[in-house]
């Protein structure tokens, strides 16, 4: 089923870990992070989820050119993404758990920006979809005229199920189904309503307002309010008891299973129905801390299978190659961090690995300590690399050429606009990344340290 996501996407961080103590300096507790995730949020979710579901997906956003847009840019891995300039920071969503509990959220560029422009690769993909889940966050890409208009016009033909925020566009008329919350609801209505009576008030006050065939207004543990159109009387829809720590997700797993078993030809009330089921089953497994890092293939290097022939089947399967390089002489933590780090970006890694004689022009008379061979055998050990290209010249220009990977990472503590290879790999569209450098673990001290014992 092809399914096409139109909407804002963010960066979610995920920080977990334990609480033990308070601050020394405030009573506030201090958290111990154990974890670190990065996912797409917003949109993104929405899009992540419904391939995760094995539906085909077509995500219609825009992005920055920022770090953190990169990060979202290997967090949708495996996802068609048809994009715009956002011509903004991306917004950036930072969530601290101790233990299951949520202690804070902090959130950085989420000031709403101007609308977008929309592209013409953007409309057409929308022009392809067999259903539409619109998921407006409040940053412009609903509010665009073009895509609104084409949205209106789409709605006579398939389903398109609109996810409001309260920074956001109304609905398009004539959108298949509406779904805010309680509290979005009662702010685009203007009323309050805390009885099953005044909710159905809102959500008919809803109806006249956006114009569209119906609005699921949904409630958390109570489940949701529906109604349409053509009849205003509402229909209460239960939702199953569940255990719920945090609700982050919920809404993108209601409207995501919405647009789906509409898409299949099911009637509202039984699609309605169903939806508030998943996205109870959704919290009740854990919500988003349950979700994988990100949904992807996964690849692992063939051993008949060289860099080049990797990189053109990820590419051919709509996946991220990721390249790094180096010498590698003695592998030690440090570089078994940097590059899971880069590996965590994209669908495959390639390591560009300097030859003996390269590192000896380098390095010295004494390097390398380890021949390239036995180099590329230990990387190809670690999980992390999926295949390794020796290349001969001082640089990795020619083999970076040869490659060109959509992402080139170091480590280091410079900025990734800085590295020496970033106009050559940006002159076929491919980005530059550094990943953390760990000073206390290198080569050279590694190789003091065994001199010391020989």
């Amino acid at each position: 089923m092809r399914i096409t996501v139109v909407g804002d996407v963010l960066l979610d961080v995920d920080l977990a870990g334990e609480a033990t103590r308070l601050c020394p300096d405030a009573p506030v507790p201090v958290v111990d992070i154990a974890e670190v995730r990065r996912r797409a949020g917003g949109a993104g979710l929405v899009a992540r989820m419904l391939a995760q579901d094995g539906h085909r997906v077509t995500l219609v956003t825009v992005l920055s050119d920022d770090d953190a847009s990169l990060e979202l840019e290997g967090a949708l891995a495996g996802i068609r993404v048809v994009a715009g300039h956002s011509g903004v920071r991306t917004p950036v969503k930072t969530r601290v758990r101790a233990g299951r509990q949520p202690v804070v959220r902090v959130d950085e560029d989420c000031a709403r920006p101007a609308v977008p422009a929309a592209t013409a690769a953007m409309l057409k993909a929308m022009e392809q979809a067999e259903a539409i889940v619109v998921a407006d966050y409040g940053r412009g890409v609903a509010a665009n005229p073009e895509i609104r208009s084409l949205l209106t016009a789409l709605a006579d033909n398939i389903p398109i199920v609109w996810d409001p925020h309260p920074a956001g566009a109304n609905p398009v008329p004539g959108v298949t189904v509406a779904t805010p919350n309680l509290a979005e609801a009662t702010k685009a209505a203007g009323r309050a309503a805390e009885t099953p009576d005044e909710v159905a008030a809102v959500g008919n006050a809803l109806l006249d307002r956006w114009h569209g065939n119906a609005v699921l207004v949904t409630m958390g543990a109570s489940g949701g309010m529906l109604l349409g159109q053509d009849d205003r009387q509402p229909r209460a829809i239960p939702a199953p008891s569940t255990d719920v720590t945090d609700p982050c997700g919920a809404g993108d797993r209601l409207a995501a299973s919405l647009a789906v078993h509409l898409a299949e030809g099911r009637g509202l009330d039984d699609a309605a129905e169903l939806a508030i089921r998943a996205a109870a089953d959704f919290l009740g497994a854990g919500g988003v801390a349950s979700l994988p890092d990100r949904h992807r293939p996964v690849w692992r290097h063939r051993r008949d299978e060289d860099a080049m022939a990797l990189a053109r089947r990820v590419r051919a399967n709509g996946g991220t190659v990721v390249a790094t390089g180096g010498c590698f002489d003695l592998l030690h933590a440090g570089h078994a961090r940097t590059l899971a780090a880069a590996r965590d970006l994209g669908d495959c890694l390639i390591v560009c690995l300097n030859s003996d004689a390269s590192v000896h022009r380098i390095k010295g008379e004494q390097r390398p300590i380890v021949s390239e061979q036995d180099r590329a055998e230990l990387l190809l050990a670690l999980a992390c690399v999926d295949a390794v290209m020796i290349f001969e010249e001082d640089t990795p220009e020619a083999c970076l050429d040869e490659l060109r990977p959509d992402i080139w990472v170091k480590g280091g503590d410079y900025q990734a606009s800085q590295l020496p290879e970033a106009g050559l790999v940006e002159s076929w569209g491919g980005r530059c990344m550094t990943v953390p450098f760990h000073p206390a673990r290198s080569t050279s001290i590694l190789a003091d340290a065994l001199a010391k014992v020989s």
